[in-house]
């Protein structure tokens, strides 16, 4: 789906396509925000909760990491909204080569993973700041203009990988046997009781495995479980979202 410009602001740059805008096309202490997800509702939803806040202005919508570097070029944004997964280029290479080209963007990962692999990737890319969608109203909004402010707004799951080193990768060998064969079925997308039928165990120790799994190699949820595993070769296809129960 293509992106689209919004707001007065974004109206002014289509002007002048390919350039950024004029100083009088700008408010004056008004916060350009570009938003880059491949899920069009998801940015629908988040560019009018912006658009409540006085200072924020959305100013371009784009639906891959290609196409939000082009309305990047084109835009100038203070801010930029960065998902990760997406088709085609990833946020992680979108937000390395906004960054090379516009410098002095901000832009903030808005991700569903809180998996330690990619926070690390997104920091090292450049990245400002990191959250996870499921994030308060308030907090999204603040955390705006945080970045613009130069500050670093980081969802505290985040936060802790960053505060304990981003120390080497964990490695498999930090999980027994069964653990390993939980995780791989997580990462195939089976739910709990699928699991405990397969394994032939009760559905309160495949509970308790998950959870020794989490603490073990830094996560908080099943999708960044199964991310986890497939980038350690425990599976070999990418990993279905898997189910909670």
């Amino acid at each position: 789906m293509r992106g689209d410009a919004t707001g007065p602001a974004a109206g002014a740059a289509a002007v002048r396509p390919g350039g950024p805008p004029r100083p009088d096309q700008r408010r004056a202490g008004v916060i350009r925000v570009l938003l880059v997800d491949d899920h069009a509702l998801l940015r629908a939803g988040m560019a009018r909760l912006l658009e409540l806040a006085y200072d924020v202005s959305v100013v371009g919508s784009a639906g891959s990491g290609a196409e939000g570097l082009e309305m990047a070029a084109a835009l100038r944004p203070d801010v930029v909204l960065m998902d990760l997964s997406m088709p085609g280029m990833s946020g992680v290479e979108a937000t390395r080569r906004l960054l090379a080209a516009q410098p002095d963007t901000a832009v903030v990962v808005l991700t569903s993973f809180a998996d330690p692999d990619l926070v690390t990737d997104a920091l090292d890319a450049g990245a400002i700041g990191y959250l996870l969608k499921d994030a308060e109203p308030d907090g999204l909004v603040g955390a705006v203009r945080s970045a613009a402010r130069g500050e670093s707004p980081l969802d505290p799951r985040a936060a802790r990988i960053v505060l304990t080193g981003r120390s080497k990768p964990t490695p498999v060998s930090v999980l027994s046997g069964r653990e390993k064969e939980v995780l791989v079925l997580v990462a195939e997308g089976l739910a709990n009781k699928q699991i405990a039928r397969v394994l032939g165990i009760a559905e309160r120790t495949v509970k308790a495995h998950l959870t020794s799994v989490f603490t073990q190699i830094g996560v908080t949820d099943r999708t960044s479980a199964a991310l986890w595993a497939h980038r350690r070769g425990l599976v070999s296809s990418p990993p279905k979202t898997p189910p909670g129960r």
